[in-house]
C-alpha cells in the first residue's frame, strides 16, 4: 500500500536470503532433519550470547517458557509473578503449567517490570519471577535477582524481544534460572520458529532435554513424562545463519533507532536506562495526544506501524475472574502504556530516506515541538 509521499515501509521485514535457502537445501538433503547435527552446532553457537551458558532449542518462545516451568515443578497452588505488559504467551506458559500469574506493574523508564511492585506481589505462594526484557530493552535484572534471592525465587528471564541486549554488560539470558528466546520470522533474528532455553544449571538443561522429546534423553528410554517439542534441523540450520548476521544487525538497529531519536520531537522516544544496551525489536514511541489519530496519520503516510500491546494480559478473557472482571491489579503505568504506545519502524532494511520519512511523520502525526 503506496503512502502519500512514497511507498509503503512495512513494520518489520523478515529476512530469507540466499544463505538461509542454502542452508535448509542443504538439510533436506542430507535427511538429518530432526534433532541433529545442526540443532546441537546452534546450540552450541548460542551459547557465545549468553555468556557459554547450556543451551536448549525448541520449536518455539512459548515452549521454551512452558518446559521450563515444567522442569522448575511449578503447577497448581505456584504463584509467578509477570507483567501484564507484554504479549499473553509469557501469562499462557504460567497457566500451561497450572501455575497462577500474579501481575505487577512496570517501570514506565524501560517497559518492564518494577522491582519495587515485584518485591510488594511476593507471598508464601511465590515460586518465581518473570521478568520480560520488553522491545529489546533488558528489564532491571540486578534489583529483581537480589529481590529473588531474598526470597529463594527461580528467575525465568522471557527474553523472546532481546536477543543480543545487555544490563551492565551483562547479557539478557544469563542473569536468572533460565532465559528463553523467541526465533519467530520477526525477531531481531529467526530461524522461521523456534526458540531457545540458557541456563547455568546442567542439571536443569538435561531435564529440559529430556522433557522437548517425549521424555527421554535415549531412544525408548523414557525417564519422565514429556511433550513432542523439538527443533528441527531445517530451522536449526537457518538459525545458525541468522545468529552470525546478528551483530551487524543488532548494530543498524541501533544506529536507526539513533537517527529516529535524534530527529523525532512529536512524540516521546524510547526511554533507555543508565547501563542498558537496547537492541530495539521494536522502536516504541509515545504518543503526546490521540493515539488512534496518530495511527491514522502514520498509515496515510505509507509508515507501518503497531500497538504492542493495546490491551494488558490482566484484561484478556482467558485471565478474567468468574465475573469476568479483570481481577484486583492497580497496574496505573501499564494502563498508560497500553493507551499510549506506537511502534515504529527500525529493522535493519531500512534506508536512509525511509528513516527520514519516519521521522518526519512521526512527527507530523504526532504534532512537532
Amino acid at each position: 500500500m503506496p503512502g502519500l509521499n512514497g511507498d509503503f515501509i512495512p513494520p518489520a521485514k523478515p529476512v530469507i536470503g540466499e544463505a538461509e535457502i542454502e542452508a535448509a537445501v542443504r538439510v533436506l538433503r542430507s535427511g538429518l532433519v530432526v534433532q541433529g547435527p545442526e540443532v546441537k552446532a546452534f546450540e552450541e553457537e548460542f551459547a557465545e550470547l549468553v555468556s557459554g551458558r547450556h543451551c536448549v532449542a525448541v520449536n518455539s518462545g512459548t515452549s521454551a517458557l512452558q518446559l521450563t516451568l515444567m522442569a522448575l515443578g511449578f503447577g497448581p497452588g505456584d504463584e509467578i509473578i509477570v507483567p501484564s505488559f507484554s504479549f499473553a504467551a509469557s501469562a499462557n506458559s504460567i497457566r500451561l503449567v497450572g501455575a497462577e500469574p500474579v501481575f505487577v506493574d512496570i517501570e514506565p523508564g524501560n517497559f518492564c517490570l518494577d522491582p519495587a511492585a515485584v518485591a510488594a506481589a511476593v507471598t508464601p505462594r511465590t515460586v518465581a519471577i518473570m521478568p520480560v526484557h520488553l522491545y529489546g530493552h533488558p528489564a532491571t535484572m540486578d534489583k529483581i535477582m537480589t529481590i529473588a534471592e531474598q526470597h529463594g525465587l527461580a528467575v525465568v528471564e522471557d527474553a523472546a524481544q532481546a536477543h543480543g541486549a545487555s544490563l551492565n554488560g551483562k547479557p539478557v539470558g544469563a542473569f536468572g534460572t533460565a532465559g528463553c528466546f523467541s526465533f519467530y520470522p520477526t525477531k531481531n533474528m529467526h530461524s522461521l520458529e523456534g526458540g531457545m532455553i540458557s541456563t547455568a544449571d546442567a542439571g536443569l538443561a538435561r531435564t529440559l532435554r529430556m522433557l522437548r522429546n517425549q521424555g527421554m534423553e535415549q531412544r525408548y528410554a523414557n525417564e519422565v513424562v514429556g511433550a513432542n517439542m523439538r527443533m528441527t534441523d531445517v530451522a536449526a540450520a537457518v538459525g545458525r545463519v541468522q545468529l552470525r548476521q546478528l551483530p551487524e544487525w543488532t548494530a543498524q538497529r541501533q544506529a536507526n533507532a539513533k537517527f529516529l531519536d535524534s530527529k523525532i520531537t512529536g512524540m516521546l522516544i524510547p526511554p533507555v536506562a543508565d547501563g542498558a544496551t537496547h537492541v530495539y525489536h521494536q522502536y516504541t514511541v509515545r504518543a503526546r495526544g490521540d493515539r488512534d489519530a496518530a495511527q491514522r496519520r502514520l498509515t496515510e503516510l505509507g509508515i507501518g506501524n503497531a500497538v504492542y500491546y493495546p490491551t494488558p494480559i490482566h484484561r484478556l478473557k482467558p485471565f478474567l475472574t468468574a465475573e469476568g472482571t479483570p481481577g484486583p491489579w492497580e497496574l496505573p503505568e501499564t494502563e498508560r502504556a497500553a493507551a499510549e504506545v506506537i511502534s515504529l519502524p527500525v529493522h535493519p532494511s531500512l534506508s536512509q530516506s525511509d528513516l527520514e520519512r519516519i521521522a518526519d511523520g512521526a512527527n507530523l502525526a504526532g504534532g512537532a515541538r
